[in-house]
């Protein structure tokens, strides 16, 4: 039987597609082109995937996902950035990355709670030359923003380094240049920076780790021409927005969503 067949007979049956609708997954995993945290969560759900669940991720750098994301959020007023994990029919999810024994929590049903966040970013540092009065009056902020999240893990608190130690350490004299973005910006426009950043450097050579600028801009050009290309890739259609109902309005949508899903249920069974 062919796919077009096997679409006739699903439209004409609506209990049929009424079964094809419950044994399809709702989970989605909006991810970004990037994003670190979205890198770590790719081999959480490929194993997940592997074990028998069926999370499917979507790069919102494609219009349609984009899209999806908006109108889910939209629906179950909800503001995250990637990852995202969503139950597209409950609209239960994970906003961030989290350990795999976490998602399948989710997965199996469970409400997971969002982790203790910071309130807020520490006070910025002072620059290098900064008065004795500015010294003070920062440690005051930093030490009242360590107070404020004293709700975090322990391990977070370990991490935070004492007042002292950073307005002891190597500070810069001046923010560096901020960087061109997007996948419009020309070789030209990162080389410029470039300069600009080879200057403040040399004023801030006493910090350590600085990055070779060289090797900078070309990471920056391969970035921006990933994003331009995926881009200019063939969008595939995006999974239906499936509400708490589980109905679709017309015949049209209708078929629609189904050629969708029956793509995924005949390349489970190797038809093509």
């Amino acid at each position: 039987m062919t796919k077009e067949e096997v679409l006739e007979a699903v439209v004409e049956e609506p209990t049929k597609a009424e079964e094809i609708e419950e044994e399809l997954s709702p989970w989605y995993v909006f991810c970004s082109t990037g994003c670190g945290f979205c890198k770590k969560a790719e081999p959480v759900v490929e194993e997940l995937n592997n074990e028998g669940y069926d999370i499917l991720t979507l790069d919102i750098s494609e219009p349609d996902n984009a899209k999806l994301n908006q109108e889910l959020k939209d629906e179950y007023k909800t503001q995250c950035g990637t990852p995202w994990f969503i139950n597209a029919e409950t609209g239960k999810g994970i906003c961030g990355y989290r350990e795999k024994s976490i998602v399948k929590k989710w997965l199996d049903g469970e409400d997971i709670p969002e982790p203790p966040r910071p309130t807020g970013a520490p006070p910025k540092t002072p620059f290098y030359g900064s008065t004795n009065k500015e010294n003070i009056d920062w440690k005051k902020g930093y030490n009242k923003w360590v107070r404020d999240n004293k709700h975090m893990p322990k391990d977070w608190q370990d991490r935070q380094k004492s007042a002292n130690e950073l307005i002891d350490g190597p500070r810069a004299k001046s923010d560096p240049p901020r960087p061109p973005m997007g996948p419009q910006t020309t070789d030209k426009q990162f080389d410029d920076w470039g300069e600009q950043m080879k200057d403040w450097q040399e004023q801030n050579k006493h910090l350590p780790n600085l990055q070779p600028v060289d090797n900078m801009i070309q990471g920056m050009k391969q970035r921006r021409d990933q994003m331009a290309s995926n881009q200019g890739a063939p969008v595939p259609p995006a999974p239906p927005v499936i509400n708490n109902n589980a109905q679709l309005n017309t015949l049209d949508a209708k078929v629609q969503s189904l050629e969708v899903k029956l793509d995924r249920i005949l390349s489970h069974f190797g038809v093509k």
